[in-house]
C-alpha cells in the first residue's frame, strides 16, 4: 500500500485537493477531523486538556477559543497541549492504516497540516505539498471568521516555511493558478499510481 503525505501551510488549498483524492475514491486520513473529534463530547483529549489547562473544557467538549487563548503566544503551554494531542492523533492515524491495509487498498493519503513539524514525512512513501502564492494565501487566510493578522502570523511562525515545504515536496500541486490545474495533477498521481 502506497502512502502520500498530503500538506501545506494555512491557506494553501490542502482540502481541496484532499477532497479531489476522496472524489478519486482514495481513502484520506485527515489529522484536523481527528484532532476535531478527539477534543469533541466524549473525545480522548477532553480530561487531559482539562487537566493540563483549566477552564477550557465546557459541556464535556473542549472550547477551541478558550484553548487557543490558552496556548496563543505561550511556546511552552502549546508544547503541553502538544504532548497530549499529538500521541492521540498518531494513534487514529495507525488504526485508519491497519483498516486501509485490511481493506487491501492500494493508495491512501495522510493528510496532516503539520507533517514535517512532526516528523511525519518518514511515514510516507511520497510527499504532496499544495502551496500557492503568499499573497493568495493572505488573502484566503484573512477571510476566515474570526481570523486575525496577528493569529496568522502565530500560526505562520509554528508551520515549516512554503519554499522548505515545496523544497522537500515529491509532488507539487499549485492551487494558485486555478483549481483545474491542482485537480489534473492530482488526477495523474492518481492515475500513474493504480497503473
Amino acid at each position: 500500500m502506497k502512502v502520500i503525505g498530503l500538506t501545506g501551510g494555512i491557506g494553501m488549498g490542502k482540502s481541496t485537493a484532499a477532497n479531489t483524492f476522496r472524489r478519486l475514491h482514495v481513502p484520506v486520513f485527515d489529522a484536523d477531523a481527528a484532532v476535531h473529534e478527539l477534543q469533541g463530547k466524549g473525545g480522548r483529549a477532553v480530561a487531559p486538556i482539562a487537566a493540563a489547562f483549566p477552564g477550557t473544557v465546557r459541556e464535556g467538549k473542549v472550547d477551541r477559543e478558550a484553548l487557543r487563548r490558552a496556548v496563543l503566544g505561550k511556546p511552552e503551554a502549546l508544547r503541553r497541549l502538544e504532548r497530549i494531542v499529538h500521541p492521540l492523533v498518531r494513534d487514529a492515524e495507525r488504526r485508519f492504516l491497519a483498516a486501509a491495509r485490511r481493506r487491501g487498498e492500494r493508495l491512501v493519503v495522510l493528510d496532516i497540516p503539520l507533517l514535517f513539524e512532526t516528523r511525519g514525512e518518514g511515514r510516507c512513501d511520497q510527499i504532496v505539498v499544495v502551496t500557492a502564492p503568499a499573497a493568495v494565501q493572505r488573502w484566503r487566510v484573512l477571510r476566515r471568521p474570526g481570523m486575525t493578522e496577528e493569529r496568522l502570523r502565530w500560526i505562520l511562525a509554528r508551520q515549516t516555511p512554503d519554499r522548505e515545504k515545496r523544497r522537500r515536496a515529491d509532488l507539487l500541486v499549485h492551487t494558485g493558478l486555478s483549481r483545474h490545474a491542482a485537480q489534473r495533477a492530482i488526477r495523474k498521481l492518481v492515475r500513474e499510481t493504480r497503473a
